[in-house]
């Protein structure tokens, strides 16, 4: 991860900043913050049951994102010391939804050892190439999982299910924290090289999709069996557009950079950015 003196200084401070309120405001107990002596077996639901396991295996991947998120980002100090916060924090999130499973007895334990030897057959690898890629990858992702997450907690207290409220209440605040982070790093990013963040930001949006989509096994599906996903309309309007008034760019500004990249590849590759340029407009509007 090449960064300058300036850009490490930043990220130093960023993430100082995003620790100490972690520590001082979001941090939750597994053991004394869920009110489990409240768990109501009558609130059960096996399409619930699917989407929490759904979330459940996505968070699983905690050691394939923490193995190559550390080898992409460990010469800068605050880069790799927020992967570390960051893969500590997903892990409890993986575990509260596992222990919800089977304390509920929606799942059992041998259904798990099954789940864990199905999903350690396969890798997840980096959806992009550079830092700076996966920075704008990680705000827009953070995003999308805190609407998923909040969605539920909504739909959870509105079932009077007041376990799993709290569950999801908790992991959509550190969903968002950690889309702030990434956003924060975006923002140093155009600072420092505006063409080229904005160029890597569109080819993020071009080819955006959630990590578990193409490695769960009947992902898209569960997600709308179980009403768990994200639909494109709420990516676009809550999570997009909102990101990109944030960082101070536009739809326009998008559509321009995908537009130059593609008038520099040869024609194969122009038709296939065209195809993709196109994808963002219409994402976008």
């Amino acid at each position: 991860m090449a960064a300058s003196p300036k850009i490490r200084e930043k990220m130093h401070r960023a993430y100082l900043e995003f620790f100490e309120v972690a520590e001082r405001k979001r941090r939750w107990s597994l053991f004394d913050d869920i009110p489990w002596e409240k768990l109501d077996a009558s609130k059960n639901s096996e399409q619930q049951a699917i989407g929490v396991e759904t979330y459940c295996a996505e968070e699983m991947y905690v050691p394939d994102y923490t193995s190559k998120g550390i080898a992409q980002k460990r010469s800068v100090f605050g880069a790799a010391w927020f992967q570390i916060c960051w893969s500590y924090e997903e892990s409890k999130h993986a575990l509260v939804f596992r222990e919800y499973l089977t304390r509920s007895g929606m799942r059992s334990e041998a259904q798990f050892a099954a789940m864990e030897d199905e999903l350690s057959a396969n890798t997840w690898n980096m959806p992009f190439e550079t830092s700076r890629q996966i920075a704008c990858y990680g705000a827009l992702q953070e995003a999308v999982t805190f609407l998923a997450y909040k969605a539920q907690k909504d739909k959870a207290a509105c079932d009077g299910n007041e376990v799993l409220a709290t569950i999801f209440s908790l992991v959509a605040r550190d969903e968002a924290a950690h889309a702030g982070f990434y956003r924060t790093v975006v923002e140093m990013e155009l600072a420092e090289d505006r063409a080229g963040s904005i160029a890597d930001l569109a080819l993020v949006v071009s080819k955006f999709k959630m990590p578990g989509d193409g490695l769960i096994r009947d992902y898209q599906q569960k997600l709308r069996v179980s009403g768990a996903g994200v639909s494109t309309r709420t990516f676009v309007e809550h999570a997009l557009l909102p990101t990109l008034k944030t960082l101070g760019t536009s739809r326009a500004e998008l559509r321009a950079a995908a537009e130059k990249s593609a008038a520099v590849t040869n024609r194969k590759e122009v038709g296939d950015q065209s195809r993709r340029s196109a994808a963002v407009v219409a994402l976008a509007r």
